[in-house]
């Protein structure tokens, strides 16, 4: 058996419990009685994860689900094999369920013919359905359900005291998930959700990509600034809700404006 490093009391990272990349951020919530997972990454990181889950001697028996943050293949890919292994069920949104159930490979980023990026997305059932304000309970833990849509329509965080589960709302360089339209991102819906955690008065937040790290309301408040600009960039294409300098060509075209 191995010695168990949890980052937060009832809280292991499967990456750092390794102490080397695996795959996304899966985190491992635990109590005597049940653990739960929170994503599991590309299939091919699927065998090494269980393999660590097995040393660290946490019966599959015992997994009472694999929860989905968002429909992304590289945090989801996984999860039928993962599935098979643990006998276990899936739980995500609604709106990610739809692409996990369907199989979806343009909505999940598995394929990207232009980058010649081409993987499998098996589908899935998802027999657990969560939305904002629900509870999950992994024996006497419990994780608050918050509905975080902005990098995808069907992202969740998950709150557990003073821990945030964040998805791929803002990492430690202040970046954030990809914004692309394809898979349903909305830049007023990422402002909101970032204004939400904003407000909140947790402590820590774990992304699903790279380290964990302690809230730092200076950089939301900067990465709040740079999508706030992002709406109206062209470099967006659909996911931005106005071009400020066509309404201004506009202008120009009607005054007879030549160019300086």
């Amino acid at each position: 058996m191995l010695e168990r490093k949890p980052l937060f009391p009832h809280v292991i990272e499967l990456n750092h419990q390794a102490q080397r990349h695996l795959t996304c951020s899966v985190y491992l919530i635990y109590d005597e009685q049940e653990w739960a997972l929170i994503d599991i990454g590309y299939e091919d990181a699927v065998d090494d994860c269980i393999d660590l889950i097995r040393q660290l001697d946490f019966p599959f028996s015992r997994c009472k689900t694999l929860i989905a943050s968002h429909a992304d293949v590289d945090h989801i890919q996984g999860l039928s094999k993962a599935m098979q292994i643990l006998k276990t069920p899936v739980t995500s949104h609604p709106l990610a369920a739809k692409y996990l159930e369907s199989g979806d490979k343009l909505a999940t980023f598995a394929e990207i013919a232009a980058q010649d990026i081409h993987l499998e997305m098996p589908a899935i059932t998802v027999e657990h359905l969560v939305n904002d304000g629900d509870r999950i309970q992994i024996g006497n833990l419990e994780l608050e359900v918050w509905h975080t849509p902005g990098h995808t329509d069907g992202q969740l965080s998950l709150r557990m005291g003073n821990l945030l589960f964040s998805g791929d709302n803002i990492f430690r360089d202040g970046c954030v998930g990809a914004i692309d339209a394809h898979h349903g991102s909305s830049i007023p819906d990422f402002i909101s959700s970032l204004q939400r955690i904003l407000a909140s008065d947790v402590e820590w937040l774990l992304p699903s990509h790279g380290p964990v790290f302690r809230k730092d309301d200076e950089l939301i408040r900067r990465t709040l600034e740079r999508l706030e600009g992002y709406q109206h960039m062209a470099d967006f294409g659909t996911c931005a809700i106005d071009w400020p300098l066509m309404d201004q060509w506009k202008r120009e075209l009607v005054e007879g404006k030549m160019p300086e």
